[in-house]
């Protein structure tokens, strides 16, 4: 064993070739089972795409970098359970582009948000943040509720999103525009179609404003709504019932 080792440490590029093999070995042994993977990620019951009015609200949490202060992934150590909710599944970020894991988290862990709180208590929070939660370090976004959006970009964003992998239909695309404004037009012919291509969207108005148009405040909040909820985690079952 000793002459063994002797060899190979008197003899750098004998050692070189020898660390190489070994590293490779290993590497394949890692790496060539994904290649027989359909997918890395199991499928969850309830996971779909975005709405368009929730797509444009994720985009609006992009631009305003929220995602520097709130992380959305739950770990799945006790105390973060405790605090925050079921721990995230990859499933529930397998149609974002890019994911909002994060790092960081100044503010708490939005994975699990969505229904926590009332439309209202987002509006409030957003206008002024420290007379919701005193104390609090997050700027306001007063100016979210005066700035009206449209459906200008929408069906081009989720064309992007297909190409990327997210199973949006023609269907969807199509009538992209007509969703973005079903979803806060909860008695319309348009909102119950909202809830037929997205199922357990919310529809409503929910800035607080039902006269007022579609303002950016909507949309954000139609995304931090439904974080989180798609996933029925009363019945969720790792060993498989909720795999499909």
């Amino acid at each position: 064993m000793k002459l063994s080792h002797a060899f190979f440490e008197k003899n750098s590029l004998v050692l070189l070739i020898g660390i190489l093999i070994v590293v490779s070995v290993g590497g394949l042994v890692e790496i060539a089972p994904l290649f027989f993977l359909g997918s890395t990620i199991e499928k969850v019951q309830g996971m779909r795409p975005y709405a368009p009015l929730e797509l444009a609200g994720r985009n609006i949490y992009i631009r305003e970098g929220c995602y520097n202060c709130h992380s959305q992934m739950i770990r799945s150590l006790r105390d973060e359970v405790e605090r925050y909710g079921h721990y995230s599944l990859a499933a529930e970020s397998m149609y974002d582009h890019p994911f909002q894991w994060g790092s960081k988290r100044t503010g708490p862990d939005l994975a699990r948000v969505g229904g926590k709180y009332s439309d209202a208590w987002h509006v409030d929070h957003m206008k002024a943040p420290r007379e919701v939660v005193p104390g609090s370090v997050m700027p306001g976004y007063p100016f979210l509720a005066a700035r009206k959006i449209d459906a200008g970009n929408i069906a081009a964003d989720m064309s992007a999103l297909k190409l990327a992998g997210v199973p949006y239909t023609d269907d969807m695309i199509a009538n992209a525009s007509a969703d973005f404004a079903g979803q806060v037009s909860p008695d319309s012919k348009a909102g119950k179609a909202v809830l037929e291509r997205y199922p357990k969207a919310q529809v409503r108005k929910f800035d607080g404003n039902p006269e007022g148009p579609v303002t950016e405040m909507d949309a954000l909040i139609a995304y931090l709504q439904m974080l989180g909820t798609l996933v029925d985690f009363t019945t969720f079952d790792a060993a498989g019932p909720n795999l499909r």
